[in-house]
């Protein structure tokens, strides 16, 4: 009778899970047996295993094998197992030394000649056995650049069974992993600069605010006036991702399968088509739960063109993470949690027909039913709400990115510094219980904020999305306080757009 034991994780939504992996063989009839809440993929790791060993000259013990997956509340998903099963095995059948793999978690597919495959979700399945104070992970070669994302830990690529089975006996060495990278932005490269846009002056110093300030924003206008136009080069004016934020965003992405190669400094930038489903649009879905786009523009910009023509439910899902920045799915016997701070961009028509006033030639039936498709709750939760009509003069032109971006940059460097201490990042960011402290308004700026905003019908949340507004025009101006300007021109960018 031998145990031998092998850490290694599986993943949770974009979470990684540590996973002890015990294998007990002992004498008796032969078998395998896999508890610990493991699914098909894992139960499959039999054959997989058994045919890794087997090609690559390597016993499979003849007797009663029976695998634990700890902890044992928690599903077990994916064949990342693979690896981490077949050198326990190995280590319980005296085919390696006994405590070998003390301190070091296992991740990797076998396939059945013995190689290693890559598995999705590296990066937070390293960070996860990290976490759990691992030092060392021997990982498939194809997914190690990834792996060495992680800070502190060593990084061990695995091509083979075999190969790796020598390295542990110590009668070979590890191939050296290769560096951390970052990736390129692949928007740097798309050639949309704010400069093109002509005239959309208060259209234009939206958008600017937006990226300051995390702000959502709505514009509503007739097509061919430039709402899209205007929205496809927020991305030209975005600050870059800082360290901890890349980190966030690199994870999400080595989650949903893409193998990033090197950290992502670019905010992300999802633009989803009008027919995407609520599970597509904020996560879930049927078995287990996947990401949405809200958490795939974590840290970035969620852009919803023709918002009137996304499906009212998707529209009202997306409600609660605006509000609470994160999603929160309950699926028997896991509940899971996925991050959701983004800025939402949407563009809208303002009537079926799209003309809007006067020209419009909807009936008050048809406007009623495409109003109602925007519900009050969720037009609410957009701080900026901007009317975009047709340039009177074409021909007047603006700033271009690079010198909007610097602006930006530098008002975020500002909210960095104020809000250091804080555990929010940006003015949008700062909860209703805290303007008082960290967005302070003087007795003459408050009052005319206050005026304003009662002849201009605002609700509570929407007095404090003016305020916050009110702070990032502050902050791109440089000022120290927000004064009676900021109060008054924040009102005015939170129109009625709708009639």
């Amino acid at each position: 009778m031998a145990l031998a034991t092998v850490c290694s994780a599986t993943l949770l939504g974009v979470e990684g899970q540590p996973v002890t992996v015990e294998v007990h063989v002992s004498s008796g009839l032969p078998g395998y047996t896999v508890v610990g809440l493991p699914d098909t993929a894992v139960r499959e790791s039999r054959d997989r295993v058994r045919a890794a060993l087997l090609s690559s000259e390597l016993e499979w013990p003849l007797k009663k094998v029976t695998i634990n997956l700890a902890p044992s509340g928690v599903r077990k998903s994916g064949a990342g197992l693979d690896l981490a099963v077949a050198l326990a095995l190995l280590e319980a059948s005296d085919q390696l030394p006994a405590a070998c793999l003390d301190g070091v978690g296992v991740l990797g597919e076998l396939g059945l000649d013995g190689s290693v495959r890559p598995v999705p979700g590296i990066l937070p399945l390293v960070a996860a056995l990290a976490d759990a104070g691992l030092s060392t992970v021997v990982v498939p070669s194809a997914n190690a650049p990834e792996a060495a994302l992680v800070p502190g830990v060593t990084v061990r690529p695995a091509a083979g069974l075999l190969s790796v089975r020598e390295c542990l006996k110590g009668e070979a060495t590890w191939a050296p992993a290769p560096p951390a990278q970052e990736e390129h932005d692949p928007m740097a490269d798309d050639g949309l600069d704010l400069g093109d846009v002509r005239g959309l002056a208060v259209a234009r110093r939206a958008l600017e605010i937006a990226a300051a300030g995390g702000h959502h924003l709505l514009f509503v206008g007739p097509p061919g006036v430039g709402k899209t136009m205007l929205s496809r080069r927020l991305p030209s004016i975005l600050s870059p991702l800082r360290s901890d934020e890349a980190f966030e965003v690199t994870r999400i992405r080595s989650a949903m399968g893409e193998a990033p190669r090197g950290l992502q400094r670019h905010r992300p930038f999802r633009a989803p088509h009008h027919t995407a489903s609520t599970p597509a649009l904020v996560g879930g879905g049927s078995g287990t739960p996947r990401p949405g786009e809200v958490t795939r523009s974590h840290r970035g910009v969620l852009f919803l063109d023709e918002l009137g023509e996304f499906k009212p439910t998707a529209l009202e899902a997306l409600r609660q993470p605006l509000e609470e920045r994160v999603v929160r799915i309950a699926r028997h016997p896991t509940a899971l949690e996925f991050p959701a701070a983004f800025t939402l961009v949407a563009t809208s028509n303002p009537c079926p027909c799209g003309l809007g006033p006067p020209a419009c030639a909807c009936d008050d039936a048809k406007r009623a039913r495409y109003r109602r498709r925007l519900s009050a709750p969720l037009l609410d939760r957009f701080d900026l709400r901007v009317l975009v009509a047709a340039p009177e003069n074409r021909d007047a032109g603006g700033e271009g990115s690079a010198e909007v971006r610097a602006r930006v940059h530098d008002a975020c460097a500002r909210q960095a510094r104020r809000y250091r201490d804080r555990p929010w990042r940006r003015n949008a960011d700062v909860p209703a219980g805290a303007l008082a402290v960290d967005i302070p308004l003087d007795r003459i700026a408050l009052d005319a904020l206050l005026e304003a905003a009662d002849l201009a019908g605002l609700t509570g949340r929407g007095l404090s999305a003016v305020r916050r507004t009110a702070r990032t025009l502050a902050d791109l101006e440089g000022a120290p306080d927000v004064g009676l300007e900021h109060a008054l021109f924040a009102v005015e960018l939170r129109q009625e757009v709708f009639e």
